[in-house]
């Protein structure tokens, strides 16, 4: 059954303290860190306070329902509180990159999809939020590993601790988000896509917008795989040449 809750946290709420704690962060945790690093740590930290508790909300919202939930479901307020959750680390991490990293026009460009897929879904069609929150699931369950592997990465040049943490979680981050990115993220959609296509949610999910969605989530699963392909690519040579070096 749908847990009921008395209080309803908005979007503006949310908003607010992401924006409050990106500020602490910037301005207080990593004042230290440098220019570029400082900004980049602080997307970290809010990074941090979004993903694994937006995959704990999400499972359960999911498993919190009257009904077991479809792909044509209609959004319960838990699922649409998660949403907006999830909408207002993104539309402060987008000022984030706007600020201070504007030409870094793919983030830019994958936050405002994402906003469009989560606005659409919480306050146009109502229905699907099941499909986005498992998606959410499959995303940010990686995202507590993938912050502390960047935040190592920003300081393993002046510390030997973080170097060889940085050093200790790459193939295993890389290994992680190649199960969930590559292989489980992509089987769900195609499951998704298979529904979609049949008619089944035509009657509450208009087709311009299942097709959007179906288009903006594959084209962000193929960017993630070329991501992680390059970074295992990378991590290949660099232990070669690691090798070559103590053979010589």
């Amino acid at each position: 059954m749908e847990t009921q809750i008395l209080f309803t946290p908005s979007l503006p709420t949310f908003f607010f303290l992401f924006f409050l704690l990106y500020l602490f962060a910037y301005f207080g945790v990593f004042k230290n860190w440098g220019p570029k690093h400082q900004a980049e740590a602080s997307s970290c930290l809010i990074s941090l306070a979004h993903g694994t508790p937006a995959v704990i909300l999400a499972i359960y919202g999911l498993t919190h329902t009257q009904t077991p939930p479809t792909f044509d479901s209609p959004n319960t307020t838990l699922q649409n509180v998660v949403l907006e959750y999830s909408l207002a680390y993104f539309l402060v991490d987008l000022f984030h990159y706007m600020v201070f990293f504007p030409n870094d026009i793919l983030f830019i460009l994958h936050h405002l999809a994402t906003l469009y897929v989560f606005v659409t879904c919480r306050y146009v069609v109502r229905h699907g939020g099941f499909a986005l929150l498992v998606l959410l699931v499959l995303a940010e369950v990686t995202s507590c590993c993938q912050n502390v592997w960047s935040l190592s990465s920003f300081r393993k040049a002046d510390d030997p601790l973080a170097a060889k943490l940085h050093e200790f979680l790459t193939p295993r981050f890389y290994a992680f988000y190649s199960v969930f990115r590559g292989i489980i993220g992509p089987a769900f959609v195609f499951k998704m896509g298979v529904f979609y296509v049949s008619g089944a949610a035509d009657a509450v999910i208009p087709r311009w917008a299942w097709i959007s969605w179906m288009v903006v989530i594959g084209t962000a699963i193929l960017v993630s795989i070329a991501w992680v392909l390059d970074h295992w690519v990378d991590w290949k040579r660099e232990r070669g040449y690691r090798a070559q070096k103590k053979v010589r």
